[in-house]
């Protein structure tokens, strides 16, 4: 039977930086965006000749990138080896076909047999890199850290079930949906309007696009994206699905209010296999995230992980996950949702991505050159981060404590400009809702002040004059909060948080400044076991939603 399991996407609303180093906060929303794993057995039964095998195969999916890729896993050091890896051959002939054509335009005399000899050579080479490209070193990872974690909670009775299970093969797909990924280009190209409704008239789970560099011997194809974090997500979803499957956990009680215990074993899984794909220790904001949706969070020490990163030392595998799992994870989360009547707005710019490792190096560095300056900074940043998320959590109390003065601002700031908000306060439980609107605004504009000092100082574009730009014109819009660029800034995508129904007037504005309105809200949920493969379900969404007359 298959196992489906989802997680979301990601926006750090504050905390960009601050966040990779211990006690500082930051808060996370988490999306609808969500991606999906679908486990389930490779083979019907369990082969006649496989009781004795040592290995069994593993099989990974990705129609929206047309790769499948073949592995074998073994049963006794639990590790991954790939056997073959099938992308759209596309890539293979045109590296061919270009490398060809040059040389043999360089060599006009080649004969016959020597040409033969060119055409293995790149073939062979161009289908190495194909295989390469699409191997999926952050599935990999969950597949082996989830079924090392069933290994060492299993007694023997358990681990001979979980060997046949194993035997049976796993099969895995994954999806994404469509806000992971950017979708501009297509819709530029075919004349359509920056509309969040040319967005929706996609396809679910449409085929990723990639952005195709050719650089002298190398066709290496790339996925534009919007910046939710899909790699946590889907690693999140794999882990998730995979640890349910085997019998670890039991996500089936898994409510929106409050998850089991069984979430921080996936929580511990994902955030492993996420560092060791990624080669490297992050925060660990964007797996916590998928975990355990909206929230607070303050980093775990890095050197919880440290047995893992000594994984390659050839320890096994069992006593690195047995390790990981006995250690202290002092990780801090506090729940955290917008207040009522407030929605979360991305924009897409279209004037590039960044390369978040390279801007944190650079930022790191400063801080090495300038620590002076650069401790005043973060401690500046950091009072304005923890002012925000007061006046947040302050209007969330209001609107519980006085609801009717509380929706009655909402309504009337959505539709004023900002600096008309105070002059509509007619009694002292409305005014108290103004002052903390217009206290979160304030304490926005500083922080946004932080991270461009920091950018300036730094050599680094966090908040470049095109965004601030941007951000400024968003800020004075009718029923606009805030507005600013999530985790690390840079080119990518921008966010606003807008009052009540102010939103669809956000979206035509942008459009107007040639910025694509996402159709990411935020979800305050995370990880969730589904009911069904979710293609069935988005088209099924999809049919019930058209009218016939």
């Amino acid at each position: 039977m298959a196992v489906v399991a989802s997680a979301p996407g990601k926006v750090l609303m504050t905390g960009g930086y601050l966040i990779l180093e211990r006690p500082n906060a930051g808060v996370v929303l988490s999306t609808n965006a969500r991606f999906y794993a679908i486990v389930k057995p490779l083979y019907d039964e369990i082969k006649p000749d496989s009781g004795a095998s040592a290995w069994t195969d593993v099989k990974l999916t990705s129609p929206q990138l047309s790769r499948e890729s073949i592995y074998k896993l073994s049963l006794k050091n639990l590790m991954l080896q790939c056997v073959s890896s099938r992308q759209v051959l596309l890539w293979t002939v045109l590296c061919v076909c270009v490398l060809l054509s040059s040389e043999i335009s360089d060599s006009p005399c080649i004969d016959s047999f020597q040409l033969y000899l060119h055409i293995f050579d790149y073939s062979y080479s161009a289908l190495n890199m194909v295989k390469r490209e699409s191997r999926n070193p952050f599935v990999e990872q969950a597949v082996q850290y989830a079924v090392a974690a069933a290994h060492v909670t299993f007694d023997k009775d358990k681990k001979d079930a979980l060997n046949k299970i194993l035997l049976q093969g796993l099969h895995i797909m994954i999806l994404g949906c469509n806000d992971f990924y950017s979708y501009r280009n297509q819709i530029e190209a075919r004349g359509l309007p920056l509309t969040p409704e040319a967005l929706a008239a996609l396809p679910p789970f449409t085929s990723i696009s990639f952005n195709a560099e050719e650089n002298g011997q190398n066709c290496k194809p790339e996925v534009a994206k919007t910046g939710l974090g899909s790699s946590a997500a889907m690693t999140t979803a794999v882990v998730a699905a995979l640890l349910h499957y085997l019998g670890v956990v039991d996500l089936s009680s898994l409510s929106k209010d409050e998850g089991p215990v069984d979430v921080d074993m996936v929580h511990i899984i994902a955030q492993t296999a996420h560092c060791i794909a990624q080669g490297k220790v992050g925060s660990g904001f964007d797996v916590s995230s998928a975990v355990y949706g909206s929230h607070r969070y303050v980093r775990f020490s890095p050197d919880i992980l440290s047995s893992a990163q000594d994984a390659v030392k050839e320890i096994p595998l069992q006593e690195v996950v047995a390790s990981i799992l006995k250690g202290k994870w002092d990780h801090e989360r506090t729940k955290f949702s917008l207040p009522p009547l407030m929605n979360l707005l991305l924009g897409e710019p279209g004037t590039g991505g960044s390369s978040t490792p390279s801007m944190v190096g650079a930022v790191k560095r400063w801080q090495k050159s300038d620590p002076t300056k650069a401790e005043e900074t973060w401690r500046k940043l950091s009072e304005a981060n923890s002012a925000l998320e007061i006046q947040l959590n302050i209007l969330s109390k209001l609107a519980e404590e006085n609801w009717n003065a509380y929706k009655c601002v909402i309504d009337i700031c959505s539709k004023q400009r900002p600096e008309k908000w105070i002059e509509q306060a007619t009694e002292p439980s409305q005014e108290v809702v103004f002052k903390a609107l217009l206290g979160a605004r304030s304490t926005m504009f500083e922080i946004r002040n932080h991270m461009r000092q920091m950018g300036e100082a730094a050599g680094v574009p966090i908040e470049p004059e095109s965004q601030t730009q941007l951000l400024d014109a968003t800020m004075g819009m009718e029923g606009v909060l805030l507005a600013g660029v999530p985790g690390a800034g840079g080119f990518d995508a921008v966010f606003a948080i807008t009052l009540g129904d102010s939103g669809s007037n956000v979206t035509k504005a942008w459009s107007s400044l040639n910025v694509l309105a996402l159709l990411v809200r935020e979800d305050p949920h995370g990880v969730s076991l589904e009911t069904g493969d979710p293609r069935t379900k988005e088209i099924t969404s999809a049919v019930s939603a058209v009218q016939i007359e």
